[in-house]
């Protein structure tokens, strides 16, 4: 059985991410397996930067063949940030809730209220070997926070044809349309051919 190295300290996208692998004859390997949790800056300008400096730095301190992702949310409201950000903007709020009071606040102000989250995964096939897969998904700021389940800012995010935020979705549902799931299910597609 093939192993590959996921390398994230975050639960919640291990979740999501275990269930899109279940049909494949891979073993996904974490770095909390070996008590490693070191993680590299993300000094990225693109979350394909970011992505491929954690795959790099996973495959350099793991010797196997290594993945790792990047995402974001983008926001209309927010001239298109905060992107790469979207981490360090959620941070500097006392708590999630305040965050997205703000960026509700700010879609109110502006009128504008188009989204999307996007997700680059990168593939460390050897030292100099990267691949980079997409996923992006179009939506709209929520006009107030819904949904108690998710990560990040899926209770404010409506994907383009759907009434619930990824949070109002079950797991199962958000893992059909969501961003990280393009991305993974690129990755899949590659690794199963």
């Amino acid at each position: 059985m093939r192993k590959l190295l996921f390398f994230t300290n975050n639960n919640n996208k291990l979740v999501e991410v275990n269930q899109l692998f279940k049909d494949l004859k891979t073993e996904l390997i974490l770095p909390s397996k070996f008590n490693f949790f070191d993680e590299p800056e993300e000094t990225g300008y693109t979350f394909a930067e970011n992505a491929k400096i954690k795959s790099s730095f996973g495959y350099k301190n793991f010797g196997v063949e290594c993945f790792a992702e990047d995402s974001g949310i983008c926001i209309e409201a927010l001239g298109w940030k905060p992107g790469v950000y979207s981490k360090r903007f959620l941070n500097r709020f006392k708590d999630n809730f305040r965050c997205f009071e703000n960026i509700i606040d700010r879609v109110k102000v502006t009128g504008k209220v188009r989204a999307y989250f996007q997700t680059s995964v990168c593939l460390t096939l050897n030292k100099n070997y990267h691949l980079v897969f997409e996923g992006k998904v179009k939506g709209t700021i929520s006009k107030k926070i819904r949904g108690k389940s998710g990560f990040g800012y899926d209770p404010i995010f409506i994907p383009d044809g759907e009434l619930k935020t990824f949070s109002q979705m079950s797991k199962m549902q958000k893992n059909k349309t969501s961003h990280r799931s393009i991305a993974i299910n690129k990755l899949i597609n590659f690794l199963s051919n």
